[in-house]
């Protein structure tokens, strides 16, 4: 395709010395975004600017001094939060584009004596401070909007420029290395927290492309993606490009040797696995589950470790999360060989305990999930084999759940498992019936012996020599009051033989509840209900 456009503008000759400043950003306010981030740049009014020819009139020899012009062109920067400078914004715009139609028709464009300027252009315009993030502390990445780049019409063409860069034959890694250094590559990954969704989804391709391409780097990119997860799991929590980062590590893992080797282990426990423990988990779990499966896919010993952290970091009160973990665990267990039942027996007690609270969960969504786990005939053979531990860990659930659970379609699903397990093993369910049954007649005898308990202690306490003299008025007393009144005594060091606790004294400085007013004055303090409202 060709892209016309009018006669393109480039700055003046005295201008042409001035290059913009690799590190600086234009659009607009900047904020550090991690090692090696561009500092905050200060945008000024380009200078005046003449015409420069378009290639289609400029002749072959001269064409790649005319793409190293145009390229100079569009390293200059534009503010986009200011209204002024359209026509240099459409200028570069327009010159970006016949850059890109050139490059897609020409052969030999990029050669040793344009990769200093081609790199030159793209670092001016990339590497800026990202936009500051305004939501406030509580932050929700499901919810809040994504703050977009407003300097895109520029920099959609250079990401496209810079991955045609990347992908061509032209382009020779070894010597192209002296310009795509470690450092463009720390500054490339600290893009990945752009909250421009379009901005992050090219990111993800160029990065995946120089890491296929750039074998010595490997190494380092991973190790830099480590350090980016380290810093937020245990300092910020936020970051945009999560997702983006775990789903090249998936397709990276997917290639892994077998058999692993220790450094590819130790990143799975190290740095995929504390990822479960973030709050907004939500955002990335389907990538760190596609991960952490296929670790576990290509070395099944590691299931056990992986589901013992899982239940390690398991959320108490947040029922989305304990859906998202329930699916992980339903794709780990169909990892696990079914010849190999020892990696089950040894996490059968923790696991199902586990999840037989999700079972009798009053959460729907939980519970309903959990018993989905026995619509899948894999795990349900694995736990055919193991229906010795796995039966009397979930019974007493499944048995609540058959008689009292709320929520209709749990309960249908708790007694479809019911029967299943009695096809499965009559004798064994009999069995944990009868004991079930057991332990719920001897609760009434426990109810009954820590109540004796309870009056042997205060039996014990009446042969104390402060009993006659503390004692309790009326039975509406508390006893945390009698015991903050007895240790005000001892501080006191009056003689013990002698202690007698005032009750009206202690009622003196207490507040009587029976004396505040029900109906506060102030509207402030009242309830909606207690207020007026006036009618209209």
């Amino acid at each position: 395709m060709t892209f016309s456009s009018p006669p393109i503008c480039a700055r003046s000759s005295q201008d042409k010395t001035q290059t913009a400043p690799a590190k600086a950003g234009a659009q607009g306010a900047a904020r550090p975004s991690g090692v090696g981030a561009a500092a905050a740049a200060v945008v000024t009014k380009p200078a005046v600017t003449e015409q420069l020819p378009s290639f289609k009139d400029t002749p072959a020899g001269e064409r790649q001094a005319l793409f190293k012009k145009k390229l100079s062109l569009c390293s200059q920067m534009h503010d986009f939060n200011a209204t002024d400078n359209n026509r240099e914004k459409e200028v570069k715009r327009l010159n970006l584009l016949e850059i890109m139609d050139y490059i897609n028709t020409t052969k030999g464009v990029f050669n040793e004596g344009t990769f200093e300027e081609i790199t030159h252009m793209i670092s001016a315009n990339l590497f800026r401070g990202l936009a500051p993030n305004n939501t406030p502390s509580q932050y929700d990445p499901d919810e809040d909007e994504p703050v977009l780049e407003v300097a895109w019409p520029h920099l959609q063409y250079v990401y496209e420029f810079l991955l045609r860069f990347v992908v061509s034959n032209e382009t020779d890694p070894k010597v192209v290395k002296k310009h795509i250094t470690q450092d463009f590559l720390v500054r490339l990954l600290d893009l990945f927290d752009s909250e421009d969704p379009r901005e992050r989804d090219y990111l993800k391709t160029i990065l995946h492309r120089i890491y296929g391409k750039f074998m010595p780097y490997r190494a380092f990119i991973r190790k830099a993606i480590n350090s980016i997860f380290f810093r937020f799991i245990y300092e910020t929590q936020r970051h945009n490009g999560i997702a983006e980062l775990l789903e090249i590590l998936g397709s990276i893992i997917n290639g892994f040797a077998l058999p692993l080797k220790e450094e590819h282990k130790t990143f799975l426990t190290k740095f995929l696995l504390p990822l479960h423990k973030v709050h907004h988990v939500s955002m990335y779990h389907q990538q760190l589950s596609y991960c952490v499966t296929q670790f576990v896919e290509k070395d099944p010993k590691l299931a056990e470790g992986v589901l013992l952290h899982i239940l390690e970091v398991w959320p108490l009160t947040h029922s989305a999360k304990e859906v998202l973990f329930l699916n992980e665990v339903e794709e780990i267990l169909e990892m696990v060989p079914a010849e190999s039942d020892g990696t089950i027996a040894l996490i059968c007690k923790p696991l199902f305990t586990r999840i037989a609270l999700c079972v009798g969960s009053p959460h729907f969504q939980v519970a309903e999930r959990a018993l989905f786990l026995w619509n899948n005939e894999y795990i349900v053979s694995l736990i055919a084999t193991s229906r010795n531990q796995v039966l009397p860990l979930v019974f007493e659930a499944l048995y609540k759940n058959s008689r009292s659970h709320w929520n209709s379609t749990v309960h249908g699903l708790t007694c479809n498992v019911v029967k299943l397990f009695m096809e499965m093993d009559s004798a064994l369910f009999d069995e944990c019936s009868a004991t079930h049954n057991e332990r719920m007649e001897q609760i009434p005898k426990v109810e009954k012996k820590k109540q004796q308990d309870w009056e042997e202690i205060e039996e014990e306490a009446k042969k104390h020599k402060l009993y006659n003299s503390v004692k309790l008025e009326t039975a509406s007393q508390s006893a945390q009051r009698l015991c903050y009144v007895m240790e005000a005594q001892y501080k006191k060091g009056d003689d013990q033989a002698n202690i007698d606790v005032k009750f009206d004294a202690v009622d003196a400085v207490s507040v009587d509840f029976s004396k505040v007013s029900l109906n506060p004055t102030s509207d402030a303090l009242k309830r909606k209900s207690m207020l007026v409202t006036s009618k209209k």
